[in-house]
């Protein structure tokens, strides 16, 4: 505690004192306190020793005095003249001159050895030569004031003096402890597939009730993930954060493999702040599996049955798998199950989700519809995924060869001309190659002529057409051979055929009878 000593009584009160026994006038003026009487000393007299006269107050005027500094001030004002043994009393004001209260304010009174205190209102505690007044508080512009009554003991000139202490106002520096906090979260998907973004959202937030200043976060990514411009981090700086505020920051990134990753975003600002959040997030990966299976040849006009199945062989969920076959040319859907439908030369189903470990099976009937190698092609598709499978299938046609002779005149007589048509018709689907036409003749009949696709050559009773290269599906190849009846009988004209697609020759005869 500082302490103003404030001296009452000192050179002015002594001076007052002192001039109160002159001789001579003088005049006094005190603050806060009328102002002094001016007398004139009487000339002494030879007289006889008077009465004593009855006590008084004052023999005349009184005196006054002031002293201080800082914010307190005493003023004392009392009789300049007293007599001895008769009691007086005098006033000692203290005022507080300031804006603010002051504390502790006591006020110490020296008391002469001559002077005998009677009272004093408030009451003053004594110790030894002093009196003690404990004010308290003095407010701003107040004045207290202590009255004193007591008496001399003997004449001649005393001094009373006081003086003040107190505490003065606190001088106060405000200062304010402030500690900023960092809290980061970090949001994101717990599972994702391989092929699909993976968001994260990370917002620092000032907990504390300082600014946080230059707030820099940042998130290095564990191998197996980047950004989608390749990036193996990312960083943003936030500035300066007063208490209770947050930023937030959004990034994307995909994953490149499988697994389970782990990431941290660390928010750092001056005065070594620092929180951080970690995220882990499990990438999945549906992978899809297509079997199919069908007949390795068919004839063209048959059926061909068909059968998919599309299994998941992955960890993750195969969502919106769909799986398509598309039809190849000459071939016809017949039918599809499991809710296939055909649109665009494409037979469609819809498979849902196919959990890991789970698969579907459909299947579809075609009608082969043209020769050829058909390349039937399934694919399957799902999110992150997708799959396909062939199967093949030769059509093939078959060479039927019907071979027909037929007479055009039935009976003859013997030295008539007969003709023999032999018509050989493809009414398989497959070309018939190399088809050899040979005809044989009875004993009563001469070879005249023949005609046809191919040349042909006689030898004996044998005529044999040269081999016809090819003869399409539903074609015909007609061959005429002209006969002359050489004896009466009833005979059979006979006619033979081979071709590649014939393991056996087929044979057919034609009867005319000749009559003399």
């Amino acid at each position: 505690m500082r302490t103003a000593t404030m001296v009452a009584g000192m050179l002015a009160g002594l001076a007052l004192m002192a001039s109160a026994g002159c001789d001579q006038g003088a005049q006094r003026e005190t603050l806060g306190a009328p102002p002094a009487t001016t007398r004139t000393a009487p000339e002494p007299a030879p007289a006889p020793t008077p009465k004593p006269a009855p006590a008084r107050s004052s023999a005349s005027g009184g005196w006054g005095a002031t002293s201080g500094s800082g914010l307190a001030v005493l003023k004392k004002s009392g009789p300049d003249q007293v007599f001895v043994g008769e009691e007086f009393r005098y006033q000692i004001a203290v005022s507080n001159t300031g804006d603010k209260p002051l504390d502790d304010v006591v006020v110490t009174e020296t008391l002469p050895a001559a002077f005998e205190m009677a009272g004093s209102a408030p009451q003053a505690t004594l110790d030894g030569g002093e009196a003690r007044w404990a004010l308290g508080t003095l407010a701003a512009r107040e004045t207290k004031t202590i009255t004193v009554t007591g008496s001399l003991s003997r004449t001649g000139g005393e001094r009373l003096c006081a003086h003040v202490t107190y505490r003065p106002p606190d001088v106060c520096l405000a200062v304010r402890a402030v500690r900023p906090a960092l809290e980061v979260t970090k949001t994101g998907p717990a599972e994702v597939l391989i092929c699909e973004p993976i968001p994260y959202t990370v917002t620092v937030h000032n907990t504390g009730d300082g600014t946080a200043t230059n707030v820099h976060i940042a998130d290095r990514l564990p191998q197996g993930l980047a950004t989608q411009d390749g990036k193996t981090s990312v960083a943003f700086d936030a500035g300066d954060l007063g208490p209770g505020q947050a930023k937030r920051a959004t990034y994307t990134v995909k994953a490149s493999k499988a697994g389970t990753f782990t990431n941290t975003a660390v928010a750092t600002a001056d005065r070594g702040l620092k929180a951080e959040r970690s995220h882990q997030v499990v990438v999945r990966e549906p992978v899809l599996k297509v079997t199919k299976t069908g007949p390795a040849m068919r004839y063209v006009g048959r059926n061909a049955a068909y059968e998919m199945t599309v299994a998941n062989t992955g960890d993750g969920p195969a969502r919106q798998t769909v799986l398509t076959d598309t039809l190849p040319g000459g071939m016809a859907l017949v039918s599809a199950d499991a809710g296939g439908r055909e649109a665009g030369g494409k037979v469609t189903w819809n498979l849902g989700t196919l959990e890991p470990k789970q698969s579907k099976t459909v299947s579809l009937t075609l009608k082969a519809t043209e020769i050829g190698t058909m390349r039937n092609v399934a694919r399957a598709t799902a999110t992150c995924a997708e799959a396909h499978a062939d199967a093949t299938t030769q059509v093939t046609g078959i060479a039927a060869i019907l071979l027909e002779v037929v007479d055009l005149e039935d009976p003859i007589e013997v030295g008539s001309n007969e003709t023999y048509v032999i018509t050989v018709t493809n009414q398989g689907s497959a070309v018939g190659t190399n088809i050899r036409v040979t005809c044989t003749l009875p004993e009563e009949q001469q070879y005249v002529s023949s005609d046809g696709p191919t040349q042909a050559s006689v030898a004996g009773r044998k005529i044999t057409f040269a081999p016809l290269a090819q003869l399409a599906p539903h074609a015909k190849a007609v061959y005429r051979v002209l006969v002359k009846g050489a004896k009466a009988g009833d005979v059979r004209f006979a006619a033979d055929l081979v071709s590649d697609q014939m393991t056996s020759p087929a044979g057919e005869t034609e009867s005319t009878h000749i009559y003399e």
